[in-house]
């Protein structure tokens, strides 16, 4: 499990105050980059090799502006081309589970515009992340 803290910035929320729900998934984009990094997979836009196939987020209480949030990332399964990516989102001083997400990554070769296996060192760099938490 990876996490990474974000103040909710002003610009995040909506005109009654709370955070609006667009800017989650920017917090779940950011967490997913940050998980790959520190596995040392690179996330160069380049040799970068994953396309996100789905995403969701299930909204359980309210944040707001200048709240400090806890992301929680973990890989929850790899496939031959595809890993499951969950996430938490939490209110740093309390806890309290704010959101949660998942996301389905696909290995993808943008010069042939087709899916492809997940190359073996960062598989098995995946699967170990998974037995290791």
């Amino acid at each position: 499990m990876h996490e990474f803290e974000v103040n909710v910035r002003f610009s995040e929320t909506d005109a009654f105050g709370p955070i609006n729900n667009t800017s989650y998934f920017i917090y779940l984009e950011e967490a997913r980059m940050k998980f790959f990094e520190a596995l040392g997979l690179t996330t160069d836009a380049q040799p970068w090799s994953f396309l996100l196939a789905s995403t969701n987020c299930n909204f359980t209480a309210q944040g707001h502006f200048n709240q400090l949030l806890t992301i929680r990332t973990s890989l929850t399964k790899v496939g031959t081309k595809s890993c499951d990516i969950s996430h938490e989102i939490l209110c740093s001083q309390t806890g309290e589970i704010i959101a949660e997400g998942h996301a389905v990554l696909v290995c993808y070769n943008f010069a042939t515009q087709k899916s492809e296996p997940i190359p073996e060192k960062m598989k098995e760099k995946l699967i170990s992340e998974i037995v290791l938490h």
